[in-house]
């Protein structure tokens, strides 16, 4: 009797699965296809085909898909390499309720073999909580359990909104998770130009009143343009970050480039504190220009070409060293926003030579793109990076950034015992 196991059949998003077939005939050639109800009700689907064993087994965690939307070893490469059924591309890939699971069907063709594949972004007894207090525009993602829990700030990068999705999953993992919109939300400004920097204390601050976290352990975790936030926030709020993760950051401060209001350009400010726009990297620079970005290159070659001026670069370097705990920062090599492989060597260099006391980690993922998001998602919607490299940043990314968060909350709590 043939028969698809997967374990464990329902599980949080990050768990690693273990995918068979038995029951088949030696050698025998199988295809398994799958289907998942995505955001927005798009279903995206995906098919490989494999070959048994000589007892009739085919193991995802040993055999290689011969053909199909993926090739090689992958245990879950029938979810990463999923597409969006008759329509383009896009990055709609979670529930539109978060606090509900993804399905996936995996079946074996040609038969009535089937087994469902359940992963939660939420796991039991998470709760989200909408926040629109003290102009503040964000949710609130809360482990289950009394706590006090550690605590994370979530920030999104140029394409705004709020980033449930991963605050979710750090709340299944133990923290009190705060995504925090701060342009393209509601009743936030559509821009990015001219964000005040007080807008994100104001947020570490209450987010502290209100979760009282362990041992005042409050993280934030940033991507892209929240990347380069997050650093930058660390150097300006030391006393107020216990620790920073930045995925594929900026080393540099940025003007509003293409999340810019028209009415400010593109070279105008992103950033103000004090009333006061912070330098970045534009202003008065002697090579940067957006030809290669306008004429249909990547936005890194524009980015690479403005840091030909290297006093321009030094006084738009955020400047790290302030910062006062760990910092982990993940990176791609084919970035084609923006070079964070060099960003991030760069931060790491300078806290090198300013010999910064604390941890410094930096995974970089040469082959990636630069939307490093989850494990186990589809990575096919990206224009950078291949998908399997994609997917392994995902999956890597991720694990090390758990044990970053797990090592960092250990080191706070001794210190605090310690030095009470």
């Amino acid at each position: 009797m043939t028969r698809l196991s997967i374990t464990p059949a329902s599980g949080l998003l990050d768990e690693p699965r273990h995918i068979r077939v038995t029951g088949l005939a030696a050698g025998q050639t199988v295809t398994l296809s799958t289907r998942t109800r995505r955001g927005n009700g798009v279903d995206w689907v995906s098919q490989a085909c494999f070959v048994a064993d000589a007892q009739g087994i085919l193991d995802l965690q040993r055999d290689a898909a011969v053909a199909g939307d993926y090739q090689g070893v992958s245990p879950l490469g029938l979810l990463w390499s999923q597409k969006p059924e008759g329509r383009p591309a896009s990055a709609t890939l979670f529930p539109d309720d978060l606090l509900q699971p993804l399905q996936t069907r995996i079946s074996l063709e040609g038969s009535n073999v089937s087994a469902t594949l359940t992963q939660y972004l939420a796991g039991e007894g998470v709760t989200r909580r909408e926040v629109r207090e003290e102009g503040l525009v964000g949710s609130l993602f809360m482990p289950a359990g009394t706590g006090p829990h550690p605590a994370v700030i979530v920030l999104n990068g140029s394409g705004g909104g709020i980033n449930e999705p991963r605050a979710a999953l750090y709340a299944s993992r133990g923290y009190a998770a705060f995504a925090l919109g701060y342009f393209k939300a509601p009743g936030l400004s559509d821009y990015i130009s001219n964000t005040p920097l007080e807008y994100f204390e104001r947020g570490l601050d209450w987010l502290r009143r209100e979760v009282k976290p362990a041992y005042d352990f409050v993280a934030l975790s940033g991507q892209s343009r929240g990347g380069e936030l997050v650093l930058l926030l660390g150097s300006l709020f030391p006393d107020k970050v216990s620790a920073v993760i930045g995925y594929v950051p900026s080393a540099l401060v940025h003007g509003g480039q293409a999340a810019a209001d028209p009415a400010v350009g593109r070279d105008g400010p992103a950033w103000l504190y004090q009333g006061q726009p912070l330098v970045h990297l534009w202003n008065d620079n002697r090579t940067a220009n957006w030809q290669a970005r306008d004429t249909g290159q990547r936005n890194a070659d524009s980015m690479r070409a403005a840091l030909h001026d290297a006093q321009a670069v030094e006084r738009a370097r955020i400047p790290v060293e302030r910062i006062q705990g760990p910092v982990i920062l993940l990176s791609a090599g084919d970035d084609a926003a923006w070079p964070s492989d060099l960003f991030s060597r760069m931060v790491s260099e300078h806290l090198e030579q300013h010999r910064h006391p604390w941890p410094v980690q930096h995974y970089d993922f040469p082959h990636a793109g630069h939307s490093i998001l989850l494990p186990h998602i589809p990575t096919t919607w990206s224009h950078d990076g291949t998908p399997a490299a994609n997917a392994e940043a995902n999956q890597q990314s991720w694990q090390g950034v758990r044990q970053f968060l797990q090592d960092a909350l250990a080191a706070r709590q001794a210190s605090l015992e310690k030095y009470p």
